[in-house]
């Protein structure tokens, strides 16, 4: 028998998913990951312990992902900006590819303080 608190879809998992799913729609449309953002953040502390490694994990990746697109903007002028540019990309399709599939599996993040994957 499976512990109940791990069992994906239990509580605010879907909360979690629909976060990483707007992480990805704000490739195309930013305002959505804001909206991610403030919602991973009134989530962090009214979910079990294995959903807020995952509340973590996509507040920091917003955070660095502004971070990344921050000086991806200085550094335009000078063309490396648009290989920051890119490297977020790329890497945040693989943190929110990552982390849905943890969620999918009932499994907490394991390193959700991790400035990579």
């Amino acid at each position: 028998m499976t512990d109940p608190i791990l069992e994906p879809g239990n509580d605010n998992s879907s909360m979690a998913k629909l976060i990483y799913i707007l992480y990805l729609v704000g490739l195309a449309i930013g305002l959505t990951s804001l909206v991610g953002v403030i919602i991973a953040y009134i989530n962090k502390n009214e979910s079990p312990e294995w959903l807020q490694t995952h509340f973590q994990f996509q507040i920091r990746t917003f955070w660095i992902g502004f971070l990344m697109l921050f000086i991806g903007t200085i550094l335009v002028v000078v063309v490396i900006g648009w290989l920051v540019y890119l490297f977020f990309a790329v890497w945040l399709i693989i943190r929110c590819v990552k982390g849905f599939q943890l969620i999918d599996k009932g499994q907490a993040h394991p390193n959700p303080t991790t400035w990579m994957f």
